[in-house]
């Protein structure tokens, strides 16, 4: 949850909006930390949520009962493809380790042209200041094109962040 009541409190503002833009929320099915608050305050608000898990994280964990969809493939690599084949676009918000790795493999698949779906940041309490920072440092020493950043949408306001990644995706089609 972090130590922070922030993160929760805009965790289930997020979900409230996804519910009601009717955008449905595609995660890894979590009835844990800020996950559980996301999947609940969309659910609460008459939204839909997919949870996507790994047999082995499945076998182990405690996964959300009152999802609308739960799907359990066999390797993390199947799980993060359907999770990214099922997205319109992708939210990052404040994390442990495994949110670092997914926020990096969705920004680099779109730098390699993978996808072309916004990659957001929802930068609440700049929790991503250090990691930008260490970006705009490798971009310094030359191994991150001065572009690559342009890839990224942030914002630390729930509304603004959304218009930024519907505006994206009008650009796009």
């Amino acid at each position: 949850m972090g130590s922070n009541p922030i993160y929760a409190e805009t965790i289930k503002q997020l979900g409230a909006e996804l519910a009601k833009r009717q955008i449905t929320c595609v995660y890894g099915g979590s009835n844990t930390g800020l996950m559980k608050v996301l999947a609940d305050s969309v659910l609460a608000e008459g939204g839909k949520v997919i949870g996507i898990t790994v047999k082995n994280l499945h076998d182990k964990e405690i996964f959300h009962n009152g999802l609308s969809e739960l799907h359990v493939t066999e390797t993390m690599h199947q799980r993060k493809a359907m999770m990214a084949e099922r997205a319109e676009g992708f939210i990052t918000f404040a994390g442990g380790l495994g949110t670092l790795e997914e926020f990096f493999e969705v920004y680099t698949w779109k730098k390699l042209g993978f996808h072309n779906k916004p990659c957001a940041l929802l930068d609440v309490n700049n929790y991503f200041a250090p990691m930008l920072a260490m970006l705009a440092h490798s971009e310094a020493e030359g191994f991150v094109l001065p572009t690559d950043k342009n890839l990224l949408i942030r914002s630390d306001n729930v509304d603004e962040l959304l218009a930024k990644m519907f505006a994206h995706n009008k650009a796009r089609t």
